[in-house]
């Protein structure tokens, strides 16, 4: 256990559930935990040293809160809407930050992103133009089945799938009213294969540390695809190494990239990827967990001792990262829920019991309640199953287990759990 950190105070930004592990290990390091976050109620507070509210996005109360606490780090949680708000309070404080506004600016918004990506071979998903004055041309252009989704929210959030002006109408005003910037855009429906690509950086050295197919449901008509998890290694991996990764080393080193995370999400069709998505910090998917089971280190420790220092520490990725994990097969099952209260689970209790369990990250417990709200976003995540296994097989046959074994019941002894992914035809074996 690292006790260097003793006494330091660290500032950590944004408190939702899958915070909560980088302010364990804060802790454990004899570090003083500031969470700050906009509500109240945040779980992650509850195991911090100390805990602050702010409206909204307003960084100069960040900043004051950071002075008044004199603190010695600033670091992002699991949330890609206060990554400037991080950028702003370092730069502020003159404290390390992996992020720069040039960084900030090509990442924070899905417009940006976009265009960027573009200009280096990167390719995004066929966009329409439309905007909120919703002109006529514009819309007689659009051919659907189209995505609606703000340019600065994530996790499903604002997102519709519209089959019909009616339904695309309804979706910009609910993008609208998801977007921080009162900006959106809308895409074509990509009904192809599902992928993330996940790097590390490290003193201008990038890894590209997971690359994974991902799996989302359809049982929810007309909202965002819902991740139901990953496989490890991606079928598509030479692939993705001989048509992307190049492209996407020059756009990173050419905006700035020289230390932290960052995730990209796209889709896979005919021999192409077309990226959709970004998150420039810790990801609630965690795969990080997967690479501390397979390699030994942790990303959440490279983090925190870089808000600390300016350092990530003396990890030298060209030896200790592996894209191929090793030989290793890994996997994150999510157990998605359908609205209402939860009064029983199943299924959970002996997972330290299984070797290859390395971890479970659960949301939500009984006597929580789904809302509507919650339904088409990461918000009906009842919890995270990464799973590390020596061949496909065996790991195919923990993921049909589990499927089968847990269990969520309502106060009417209803199911509340949507159907996983299909393992066999994940993993290619029928």
């Amino acid at each position: 256990m690292e006790r260097e950190f003793e006494g330091k105070k660290l500032l950590i930004l944004g408190g939702n559930p899958e915070t909560i592990p980088l302010v364990e290990i804060a802790n454990n390091w004899g570090i003083k935990t500031i969470v700050a976050s906009a509500r109240h109620t945040d779980p992650a507070k509850a195991y911090a040293w100390k805990s602050y509210d702010f409206e909204g996005l307003d960084a100069d109360a960040v900043i004051k809160i950071a002075k008044d606490e004199n603190v010695d780090g600033v670091l992002v949680g699991v949330a890609d809407i206060l990554v400037p708000m991080y950028c702003k309070v370092c730069d502020a404080l003159n404290l390390p930050c992996y992020a720069t506004q040039k960084i900030v600016d090509v990442f924070a918004f899905k417009d940006e992103f976009k265009a960027t990506c573009e200009r280096y071979g990167v390719h995004g998903i066929p966009e329409f133009k439309l905007d909120a004055e919703m002109k006529r041309e514009d819309l007689d252009k659009i051919q659907y089945p189209v995505m609606v989704k703000p340019v600065d929210n994530g996790g499903g959030v604002g997102m519709t799938v519209a089959f019909n002006e009616e339904e695309l109408r309804e979706g910009v005003k609910k993008a609208l009213d998801a977007s921080f910037k009162k900006r959106f855009i809308v895409e074509k429906y990509m009904q192809c294969e599902d992928m993330g690509m996940y790097y590390t950086f490290k003193d201008g050295v990038c890894s590209a540390s997971c690359i994974y197919d991902r799996y989302t449901t359809d049982e929810q008509p007309g909202l965002s695809r819902v991740c139901l998890g990953g496989t490890y290694p991606s079928k598509h991996l030479d692939v993705y190494f001989s048509r992307m990764h190049d492209n996407a080393l020059r756009m990173f080193k050419e905006i700035g990239i020289e230390n932290g995370i960052l995730m990209l999400s796209g889709f896979f069709e005919n021999d192409d990827f077309y990226v959709y998505d970004t998150g420039f910090r810790l990801q609630g998917e965690a795969p990080h967990l997967l690479m501390k089971a397979i390699h030994g280190f942790d990303q959440r420790e490279m983090l925190i001792r870089f808000a600390l220092t300016g350092s990530e520490g003396d990890i030298d990725l060209t030896k200790d990262d592996d894209t191929r994990l090793r030989g290793k097969w890994a996997a994150t099952k999510w157990f998605l829920l359908k609205q209402g209260k939860i009064a029983k689970i199943e299924g959970l209790d002996d997972l330290d019991k299984d070797s290859c369990v390395v971890a479970n990250i659960q949301r939500l417990h009984e006597g929580d309640t789904v809302v509507p709200e919650w339904i088409g976003n990461e918000k009906q995540v009842l919890t995270r199953l990464y799973l590390v296994c020596n061949s496909k097989q065996e790991l195919a046959d923990k993921l049909n287990y589990y499927e089968k074994a847990v269990r969520v019941y309502d106060e009417n002894g209803n199911n509340m759990l949507l159907k996983g992914f299909n393992a066999e035809e994940a993993l290619e074996l029928k």
